[in-house]
Parts: structure tokens; sequence; C-alpha cells
């Protein structure tokens, strides 16, 4: 994946649409150092212990490096993909999810300009 690293002003959408309208939707804004080309790492939500197991892994049919599939060690915990848009100065994507054996879908959008070279204290 071609994110230029960096440190990132970052805006990440939770969208629920089982929920009810109030608890539908959660927005966090942050700053966050890319360092590495991990998209998984990219989505606070695929850090929840629900998705341990789960990463994020180049689509096969994809030539562009920027579409990618939701892989799980436990092929019934979710399914999903991401889809990243990217240039020198910012970055956008989107992850779709569906919670497997329940008919609960879920999705994360983020994006954020890129601010500078990573600071040396900050982490990924």
């Amino acid at each position: 994946m071609a994110i230029p690293a960096g440190e990132y002003d970052l805006t990440t959408e939770t969208v629920l649409p089982h929920l009810e309208e109030a608890l539908r939707y959660a927005t966090t804004r942050g700053h966050q150092c890319l360092r590495a080309a991990d998209a998984t790492a990219l989505f606070p939500l695929l850090r929840h212990q629900a998705f341990t197991g789960c990463a994020l892994v180049p689509d096969g049919d994809a030539i562009d490096g920027l579409h990618f599939t939701l892989s799980c060690a436990n092929r019934e915990a979710a399914s999903g993909s991401a889809v990243f848009d990217v240039d020198a100065a910012q970055v956008t994507a989107v992850l779709n999810l569906k919670m497997g054996g329940k008919n609960m879908t879920l999705s994360q959008r983020l994006h954020g300009a890129r601010l500078g070279p990573c600071a040396d204290s900050a982490t990924n």
C-alpha cells in the first residue's frame, strides 16, 4: 500500500446501522503516525477482541494495491473488505464488515491529511 509515512490528522467514523439512531454513529479524531504499510492497523475497529486473528490482506484481483479483503483465522468470525484512496497529502479509506453467524453489518470510514514527518516520540 502506498501511504506515505508521516503524521496524519485522522477522523474515523464508525457506522453501526443495526443500532437505534442515537447510537448508530461514533466519530473520533486524532493524530496518528503511520510508519508501516499495515492496512489493518489503520482501522481502530479491527483492534477489538472480536477481530482477534483477523487482518486485511491485499486483494489478489486488484492490481492497484489499494483493495483489501479481511482474512480471519476463524473463517466464521467475520468477513469484509477495505478500499483506500491515497495521494501525497491525504488518505481516505472505507472498511465494510459483516460479523459471522449474525446478520450484523458495520463500517468504518477514515480520512485525514498528512501533517508532515512523524515526531521521534510518536508510535504507530
